[in-house]
């Protein structure tokens, strides 16, 4: 026994000696009319009021000979008696104070201090609506566990914690419902979450990439969200939701690719209205990605295709143009490109400008110079318009890559060229999976069902299925008889 209690001792005193070359790190005795005690902790992690209002206050005004009547004594809630070095760190580095009654003394009572600083919970930046809730995460994972919490009030709702990172030992939280999930996909996301051996997280873009099935596909697949009602509607769909502490996004899994071109404000509005706006969605996306390519294509191999007083159009805008079309293309694409990221990195008002004059300017003077055709220049400028009308930022930066194969493949090969990387694309996206589910589902494998709000938002009544390919355990919403139903009281 007294081996083990100097091995403690000793193991003890070089965790001290390790944190007392920080700077921050406050250890000190202190003597009472009725004790001495030693108090040790991180000054940076420590709340000062909690320390002196609530731990040091009881320790002075009332009578103790014990840890164990200490622990009894002090009004906090998250309090430990323990010999645990281990134990002793991990707290200590959350913001724990440790008090013993020794300088390296075992055993010792860890009380919960911690300074929680967290940015209030404010409007959606990435995912604004008009119409619907205004609340967005923060990058408090309390705070957002809370949000999903006050919406779901139901003991089915299970939050499932872990830390990752060997240096950042960051928290994060798998979320679903008991019930409703199935217990494969769950198991999934926590085994691939668990296996991951990294330094450092910092962001949820972190988990989104070690646990895809695919690594090196541009398309992402998991949906991220900072919207708290659009969690509550996935999860109860049968979803999984994953919160990183310190991340204002949270990871929504399996997903799916008609997911990416849904606003959640559909469901604030007429289905009627819904559906129109989703089809602008979709082709918008389209002739952001085909507009230019089908330009060079079409000028390059099959201009026969041009009617003839069109064709007049595009030989006098292109007279001046020194350039091939693929190259004229080329450099406005880029461009746009420069002009975004311009404008992305710098402050919001100054970006603002840059993308503005910017685009007016070089515009200009490109057509002017004879550098491009102004032709070219409305096709690109619409099709870098409606890139924007993709709801999901990661999906609009991929919607911006796509054009450049698109664009390759139409100077070699001309529409055949368009069609041939079409087929390469969708072969692809035919293998991609999210969590070992079809990511395009319910295309492919085709679920009549799931079609009710993929291309359209059906009404909510006819919706009264959860999507097929989440093997739920309760597939139905609602009774679909009772659901049509609409009867007044006196009926």
């Amino acid at each position: 026994m007294y081996n083990q209690n100097w091995k403690r001792k000793d193991s003890i005193e070089k965790l001290f000696a390790v944190f007392r070359s920080s700077t921050d790190f406050i250890q000190y005795d202190v003597n009472t009319s009725h004790i001495k005690y030693w108090i040790s902790y991180f000054e940076t992690l420590v709340d000062v009021n909690i320390l002196n209002e609530t731990i040091l206050k009881p320790i002075h005004s009332k009578y103790w000979q014990s840890l164990e009547e200490l622990k009894n004594i002090l009004p906090v809630k998250d309090i430990f008696l323990t010999i645990d070095t281990d134990l002793m760190k991990e707290k200590l580095l959350e913001g724990f104070v440790m008090i013993s009654l020794s300088e390296y003394g075992s055993p010792c009572l860890l009380v919960n201090a911690k300074l929680n600083k967290a940015r209030e919970v404010t409007l959606p930046e990435v995912e604004f609506t008009v119409i619907g809730p205004k609340e967005a995460f923060v990058e408090s994972i309390e705070s957002n566990i809370n949000l999903i919490r006050k919406r779901l009030p139901i003991e089915e709702l299970r939050i499932r914690t872990l830390k990752i990172g060997r240096l950042t030992q960051t928290r994060l939280a798998i979320i679903y419902i008991e019930g409703i999930a199935d217990e494969e996909n769950v198991f999934t996301v926590w085994q691939r979450i668990s296996n991951i051996q990294i330094d450092q997280v910092n962001d949820s873009s972190y988990i989104t990439e070690m646990i895809s099935d695919n690594h090196n596909s541009p398309f992402p697949q998991m949906l991220d969200t900072e919207r708290p009602d659009r969690v509550v509607s996935i999860l109860a769909e049968g979803k999984i939701a994953v919160i990183v502490d310190g991340s204002p996004h949270v990871l929504i899994g399996p997903t799916t690719l008609v997911e990416f071109f849904a606003s959640f404000e559909d469901y604030f509005l007429n289905w009627i209205l819904s559906s129109f706006f989703r089809i602008i969605r979709l082709f918008a996306v389209s002739f952001s990605i085909l507009a230019t390519p089908i330009y060079v294509a079409v000028l390059n191999y099959h201009y026969e295709l041009i009617p003839t007083d069109l064709l007049n159009n595009f030989v006098t805008s292109r007279r001046e143009v020194p350039v091939p079309p693929f190259l004229e293309a080329l450099f406005l694409e880029g461009t746009i490109e420069l002009l975004r990221e311009a404008g992305a990195r710098l402050p919001t008002k100054v970006g603002q400008t840059i993308g503005i004059v910017g685009g007016i300017v070089i515009g200009t003077a490109s057509v002017e110079a004879g550098l491009t055709s102004n032709i070219l220049l409305i096709i690109v400028a619409l099709a870098a318009l409606a890139s924007f009308t993709t709801p999901v930022y990661k999906m609009g930066n991929t919607i911006r890559l796509l054009r450049f194969p698109f664009l390759m493949f139409a100077e070699m090969y001309g529409l055949l060229g368009i069609v041939l990387c079409f087929c390469f694309l969708a072969t692809h996206l035919l293998r991609l999976t999210s969590l070992g589910r079809p990511f395009l589902e319910p295309i492919y494998p085709p679920r009549i069902s799931d079609l009710k709000d993929a291309f359209l938002r059906m009404p909510f009544s006819m919706m009264n299925e959860r999507p097929k390919q989440l093997r739920t355990e309760q597939p139905k919403r609602m009774d679909e008889e009772k659901s049509r139903e609409n009867k007044d009281i006196d009926e």
